[in-house]
């Protein structure tokens, strides 16, 4: 009988009680952010409505309980989108506990 070797594959929510906190999207939105400085910006780099983009990043605030963006609405010279401090540790940790998992699924196999 011929054995198959089955690898686990699998991607990282992190959820709060009141539901998804950070996966992949909401994380490259979180970087997107940073490195533009406008949610504008970010929101038409992912393709997605800046509604949508608000949404979530109001989502991520309220989940938590603090700011990861802060948000100031512009008029002529145009508004500023900041990531804090939590918001960046937001990522890191995201990224380590994604290296971490990526690792076990590479050392995870399953023969059946």
């Amino acid at each position: 009988m011929t054995e198959n070797k089955l690898t686990p594959n699998g991607r990282i929510w992190i959820d709060t009680e009141e539901g998804p906190f950070l996966g992949y999207g909401r994380i490259e939105l979180l970087e997107k952010i940073r490195d533009t400085g406008s949610l504008r910006k970010a929101s038409i780099e992912m393709k997605m409505s800046y509604q949508q983009a608000w949404n979530l990043i109001n989502q991520m605030n309220d989940r938590i309980g603090e700011p990861l963006v802060l948000l100031s609405r512009g008029g002529k010279g145009g508004g500023t989108t900041v990531l804090t401090e939590k918001g960046e540790k937001a990522i890191q940790a995201f990224h380590r506990f994604n290296e971490l998992f990526q690792v076990f699924l590479k050392e995870t196999n399953i023969e059946f």
